[in-house]
C-alpha cells in the first residue's frame, strides 16, 4: 500500500541525520517534527527566528509568541534560542542548515524546484524563505505527492512552473516511492505499493534503482 502522510513524515523523520540542524518547509512538512526522536540531537529551525522548535500544537495549548513561519503555534525545546529575522535569513543562506524539507507543485529529473508559484493568473505567490533554503541548506529534500489530482507527475523532466532553485533537490519523497537525485539520473530507492516497472510507466523520466 502506499503511505498515508502520517508514514511518509515519520519515514523522513527517521532519515533525517542526528544531530543535523533541519528547517521544515510551511505545509506538509511541519508534521516531521512529530517523529523526530528527542534523542537524535536534530535542531529545527524556523525563518522567523528561532533554534530548538518543537512541534505544532492545538489552538488551546498555544503560546502565540512562538510560531513557526507558517504562523502555526509550536513549542519550544530545552536549548531553545531566538534571534532577528536577519540572522535566521543568514544562517539559511550561509549554508549552517544540514537539511531542509520543502513541498513542491514540481521537481525536474535534474533537481530543479518549482514551489512557490503555479503561474496561473489567480494564483497567490508565496515564495517566503524558499529560494534561500534553495541554495543555502546543504541538502534539500522534497516531501510531495506524486501526481495531481488529475493524475500529472510532479516529478517531471522539466519544471513547467517558476523556479524556485536550479539543480539543488537531491532527495524526493512521496506516498508511493523515495528518489535519489544523482548526476547519473533518478535513482528509485523505495517503493510503496506499487512495482518499480509500474512507477517507471507512469512517469516520464527515465528510473533506474539504487
Amino acid at each position: 500500500m502506499s503511505l498515508d502522510k502520517e508514514e511518509l513524515a515519520r519515514l523522513i523523520a527517521g532519515d533525517i541525520p542526528s544531530g543535523a540542524y533541519v528547517n521544515l518547509g510551511i505545509g506538509q512538512p511541519t508534521t516531521i517534527a512529530r517523529f523526530l526522536d528527542p534523542d537524535s540531537g536534530v535542531v529545527l529551525h524556523t525563518e522567523n527566528g528561532m533554534l530548538g522548535m518543537g512541534e505544532v500544537v492545538p489552538a488551546e495549548q498555544a503560546d502565540w509568541d512562538l510560531t513557526n513561519a507558517g504562523k502555526q503555534p509550536v513549542t519550544e525545546l530545552p536549548g531553545a534560542a531566538y534571534f532577528h529575522h536577519a540572522d535566521s535569513f543568514a544562517m539559511m543562506r550561509g549554508g549552517h542548515l544540514d537539511v531542509c524539507v520543502m513541498g513542491a507543485f514540481q521537481v525536474s529529473a535534474g533537481g530543479d524546484l518549482a514551489n512557490w508559484h503555479t503561474g496561473a493568473p489567480d494564483a497567490i505567490p508565496a515564495v517566503g524563505g524558499a529560494m534561500d533554503l534553495a541554495v543555502g541548506a546543504r541538502q534539500v529534500w522534497v516531501m510531495m505527492t506524486l501526481f495531481t489530482k488529475t493524475g500529472e507527475p510532479k516529478l517531471v523532466p522539466q519544471c513547467g512552473y517558476p523556479l524556485t532553485g536550479k539543480a539543488c533537490v537531491t532527495r524526493v519523497y512521496t506516498e508511493l516511492a523515495t528518489f535519489q537525485l544523482t548526476d547519473s539520473g533518478v535513482q528509485v530507492s523505495r517503493t510503496y505499493g506499487i512495482s518499480f516497472d509500474e512507477l517507471a510507466s507512469r512517469l516520464d523520466v527515465p528510473l533506474s534503482k539504487v
